[in-house]
């Protein structure tokens, strides 16, 4: 089955030739390794290049053994390297290479050389292996499929596929599963026998049990504003453990180093600036969530709104949990203060929207409570209402946009529209 990913090919094609290693993260089974030795060769084949130069090799692979020694890789590479023209070197797996960084800092010495690299250890899933390259590398951040893609490939209807989609999540191997019990397997084994050790391996951690229960209530709940002290009352309260807030704020960073969940900040509107703690999480990959919960807690408001976050991050936007703060009056007239959330405030350069997701609009009372928020902020923004009904496109007399959940995620200029 080939998946086209069309994102992130064009990512790597504005990245040649650019001096800089291009860095291919991801959670593991995300398609990194299809990306780069499938789609992004065949491109280059397209485009006139001969393999003679396009230098691939795959270091987990027993026969390449030997280039796990970086001399032994670096000697191989420039010996295949024999006239003046540019060579693309792709290494999968390069973190099985002993001192990599040496190793990929010293092919950046070779003028005619474009150097790509994928990596799914421990160590290489982590954010920060960029900054082992000081300014030298380029990310490009592979997610799970976006719905978009997921359809390319699924045979049924649109409802079909979101209600796999939402209850599966993208992970590509989850599409080559037929049954219940293959998909639910496939995904609670990734999660514990390769994320979950990874982790644990990476950040040295000896309680692994409160590791998982800290996954647990994240996964229980989605969205949620909390900070670590909030969960150390969870904790104290559920678990009964006396966990410290730090150790919670270490467990926290180490599940988004490995891409596993993103917390996002708040940003207040009017004030233009950034608030602190609380802030909400969301998961990479909403079957992975599921799977964590043994499919229990499938609360579909919450799963679209992780949904659509995924899908406004993928699309390479920067996403803001938005606070805006009026003074008003309550049941008695006295003045106070409201403040009114806004679920999203997506920015892109000069561009920006402000999101709300919004299950259903059943009535004029909840259609007043997704626009509230909206009609507090000043600016002449794009405002927009997604929803999971089916519906037109439509915009009111306010100029908010309300637009139905499957437009919204197949159509990529949807925000324009």
């Amino acid at each position: 089955m080939e998946i086209p990913r069309p994102l992130y090919l064009n990512a790597l094609v504005q990245c040649r030739h650019n001096g800089l290693v291009k860095v291919v993260t991801g959670i593991r089974r995300a398609g990194k390794s299809y990306l780069l030795f499938t789609i992004f060769t065949d491109w280059l084949r397209s485009q006139g290049i001969d393999d003679a130069h396009i230098i691939r090799i795959v270091l987990d692979d027993l026969e390449n053994t030997p280039y796990r020694d970086p001399l032994v890789l670096l000697r191989h590479i420039k010996s295949l390297i024999t006239d003046d023209g540019i060579y693309y070197i792709l290494l999968d797996e390069v973190q099985m290479v002993d001192r990599f960084e040496e190793l990929l800092n010293s092919l950046l010495h070779i003028k005619n050389a474009d150097i790509y690299v994928t990596g799914s250890n421990s160590r290489f899933l982590s954010r920060d292996i960029i900054t082992e390259f000081r300014g030298r590398g380029d990310e490009v951040h592979l997610y799970p499929l976006k719905f978009s893609e997921f359809m390319s490939v699924f045979e049924g209807d649109v409802r079909a596929g979101w209600n796999e989609y939402v209850t599966y999540g993208g992970l590509p191997a989850v599409l080559l599963q037929v049954t219940h019990p293959q998909k639910s397997k496939y995904l609670r084994d990734l999660f514990s026998e390769t994320y979950l050790k990874d982790i644990v391996a990476r950040n040295h951690i000896r309680n692994t049990a409160e590791l998982e229960a800290l996954i647990d209530i994240l996964s229980s709940s989605i969205g949620s504003l909390t900070n670590p002290q909030r969960i150390v009352n969870t904790f104290r309260t559920v678990e009964k453990s006396s966990i410290s807030a730090v150790t919670v704020a270490s467990y926290l960073a180490a599940l988004q180093d490995a891409f596993l969940i993103t917390g996002v900040k708040r940003f207040d509107v009017r004030g233009r600036h950034y608030i602190g703690s609380p802030l909400k999480y969301y998961f990479e990959d909403a079957g992975l969530r599921n799977a964590r919960l043994n499919f229990r807690q499938q609360e579909e408001t919450y799963l679209m709104e992780n949904i659509i976050y995924n899908e406004l991050r993928a699309r390479g936007f920067d996403v803001d949990v938005g606070v805006v703060e009026r003074v008003g009056q309550d049941a008695s007239g006295a003045r106070r203060r409201v403040r009114y959330e806004v679920d999203f405030v997506v920015n892109q350069g000069s561009r920006r929207y402000y999101i709300q997701s919004a299950f259903a609009l059943p009535d004029a009372d909840k259609v007043l409570q997704e626009k509230r928020p909206l009609l507090s902020i000043d600016d002449s923004f794009k405002k927009i209402i997604v929803v999971k009904d089916d519906m037109m496109l439509k915009r009111d007399e306010d100029g908010i946009v309300t637009m139905g959940l499957f437009e919204f995620l197949l159509d990529e200029g949807s925000l324009d529209r």
